[in-house]
């Protein structure tokens, strides 16, 4: 079923009647010249301009590309709060396969888009986006970060983004086992691409085992031949139930804990990269019951929107290290308020980022 715009009724009431939902923007975006089909969402702007990077995917179909960039969006408004900045959140998604239509004149066209917001929206590198991708976009919209050093830009976030997932991990063990150290455990890596990879780094250098999968060779060849102590496997699905895995990190697309895997999840920890990892409401709650302690994706994936945002301001990347390592402070404040208030830690996430959000927004007396 569809309105008389041909947009899917789902997505119309997702956008304007869930909980999902409740976005200030959202816009649509074509360029037929160069091929750009993009969709801009801004969720909230209570804390400041919207911020979130920019995701370039071969989506099945339109209404899966704006369901996408809704979610993203909000998940971003909750990261932004959580991590302390002064930004709401915004997502844009870039409909197609990076590796085939992505071109200068697309990226421009795109750029242009993003600079008709005036502000409103910040963006920066995502999924099939990429500091040079950045450098093009910055040609036509200042309202550009994750550009390279040199022009202007703090390089690639996804150093500070695993940087952050690793505190995580330290604090989600610090809570469960009593000691934040991570050295002679085991750690299974689901996408081993921009943070992925260096996430394994910060693990093996504290002596912790690694066993990784990706669905593209090169990555897990990439690891391999690096680190042969790294053990692989062939797909997620065996991932999760390895033997002796202490703690899963999805670093991939979002989704990964869903009715299907967490029942059959060996880990004793979820702690990962990728955004929007639960697959729906009432995940986190299937997680608590089995007792797996869920670290909130969007709480400890925070490092690169730290890193991103302190460009608008002249990057400084021992300051944003500074700010990432509070990352294990914040993850282990709501690991104590989800005991304290009898909730998952991903519920008690949620309750403060709204706190501070509702509170901005009532100090701007909306």
């Amino acid at each position: 079923m569809t309105d008389v715009s041909g947009a899917p009724a789902d997505v119309l009431h997702t956008l304007f009647h869930s909980d999902q939902g409740g976005h200030e923007q959202v816009v649509l975006c074509q360029d037929r010249a160069s091929g750009l089909k993009a969709v801009i969402a801004l969720h909230s702007t209570a804390l400041g301009p919207a911020l979130g990077g920019t995701r370039f995917y071969p989506y099945a179909t339109e209404a899966e590309a704006v369901a996408d960039a809704l979610n993203l969006a909000r998940g971003m408004s909750y990261k932004n709060a959580m991590a302390g900045l002064d930004h709401g959140g915004g997502k844009a998604v870039i409909i197609g396969d990076p590796d085939t239509i992505k071109t200068e004149a697309l990226l421009l066209a795109y750029g242009r888009f993003v600079a008709s917001l005036g502000g409103r929206y910040v963006t920066a590198c995502d999924v099939g986006t990429y500091v040079a991708d950045m450098d093009v976009v910055a040609r036509e919209c200042r309202w550009t970060t994750g550009r390279s050093p040199e022009n202007g830009g703090a390089g690639d976030s996804s150093v500070l983004t695993a940087f952050g997932v690793y505190q995580g991990m330290r604090a989600s063990a610090q809570h469960l086992w009593g000691d934040p150290s991570l050295r002679g455990r085991t750690v299974g890596i689901a996408g081993v691409g921009k943070v992925g990879h260096h996430l394994v780094e910060h693990l093996l250098a504290e002596g912790a085992r690694v066993v990784i999968t990706d669905v593209r060779r090169e990555a897990v060849r990439r690891i391999a031949d690096k680190h042969p102590s790294v053990g692989v496997v062939a797909d997620t699905e065996r991932l999760i139930r390895t033997d002796g895995l202490d703690i899963y990190a999805p670093c991939a697309l979002g989704g990964a804990l869903s009715d299907d895997s967490v029942p059959v999840l060996t880990a004793k920890i979820v702690c990962g990269a990728a955004n929007n990892q639960l697959a729906h409401p009432g995940v986190e709650k299937d997680l608590a019951d089995r007792g797996i302690l869920y670290a909130p994706d969007y709480v400890v994936n925070a490092g690169g929107v730290i890193q991103v945002a302190d460009e608008l301001h002249g990057f400084d990347f021992e300051r944003c290290k500074a700010k990432a390592a509070k990352i294990f402070d914040t993850t282990l404040a709501i690991f104590a308020r989800a005991k304290a208030d009898g909730i998952p830690p991903a519920a008690a996430a949620d309750r403060i980022a709204e706190q501070r959000m509702h509170e901005a927004a009532q100090a701007r007396g909306w």
